[in-house]
């Protein structure tokens, strides 16, 4: 399974026809066949980062199935739809993913995703890109060890996070070294918390997560995505 993370960078006037062409369009076409399926389709959040950025995740079945929808986009019916979209935006940055071992979401099933608009209430996720100066092997292994198994040990109703998938760019797509945790916030209010406070001193000492992941990267990223109300997931 590959999954396609993309970056958009909107034109302020066309952000509704954006989301239009996606939701309308985009999510309809590729439930037509059986090679793909929008998952997400986020915001990211006002006053966290550029103005008028979309982030959309789009889960492909495999490499034969990623060449026949570029091929399409490139070549075929899909083609004046993609200039149509471009025209909308002032770019997009694009990566080809794939699910690190441990990655809960390793693949997923067709029938269970929704291709017509699902109104529900926003989920705000948190999306942790790392690039770590470790080898990347020993870099998400530590991520596996020090922070998803600790975190799935605990109750969900204390968590503020539940990490759902966790990928990195394929041979040839992307940074080399980088990964991505996909995680989904739990709870506002221990949202607010990180936002409004420090970090405490006793989470920074040695044997705890923040500690120690220096030991791998002190170059990441963060930052808080929500989805649109008709957004598969």
């Amino acid at each position: 399974m590959l999954f396609i993370h993309e970056v958009h960078e909107v034109r302020g006037r066309a952000e509704d026809d954006f989301e239009a062409a996606i939701r309308d369009e985009w999510m309809p076409t590729l439930a037509k066949e059986d090679d793909a399926r929008l998952l997400w389709y986020l915001h990211w959040v006002h006053g966290t980062g550029p103005a008028y950025n979309v982030v959309t995740v789009t889960a492909v079945r495999d490499g034969a199935a990623w060449h026949r929808l570029a091929d399409r986009m490139q070549r075929g019916d899909l083609r004046d739809w993609q200039t149509d979209l471009d025209a909308m935006r002032h770019g997009v940055t694009s990566n080809i993913m794939l699910p690190v071992p441990w990655s809960p979401l390793q693949d997923v099933d067709f029938t269970s995703v929704p291709t017509t608009p699902q109104d529900h209430e926003p989920v705000v996720y948190m999306e942790d890109t790392g690039w770590p100066h470790a080898s990347l092997i020993d870099y998400t292994t530590f991520w596996e060890t020090g922070y998803f198994t600790p975190m799935e040990k605990r109750p969900k109703d204390s968590r503020l996070l539940d990490i759902e998938l966790c990928f990195q760019p394929a041979y040839g797509a992307g940074r080399r070294k980088e990964a991505v945790l996909w995680q989904k916030v739990l709870d506002n209010n221990l949202l607010m918390t990180l936002i409004t406070k420090d970090t405490p001193a006793e989470l920074k000492q040695p044997g705890m997560f923040m500690h120690e992941a220096l030991n791998y990267r002190d170059t990441w990223r963060s930052r808080l995505l929500r989805t649109a109300s008709w957004s598969p997931r």
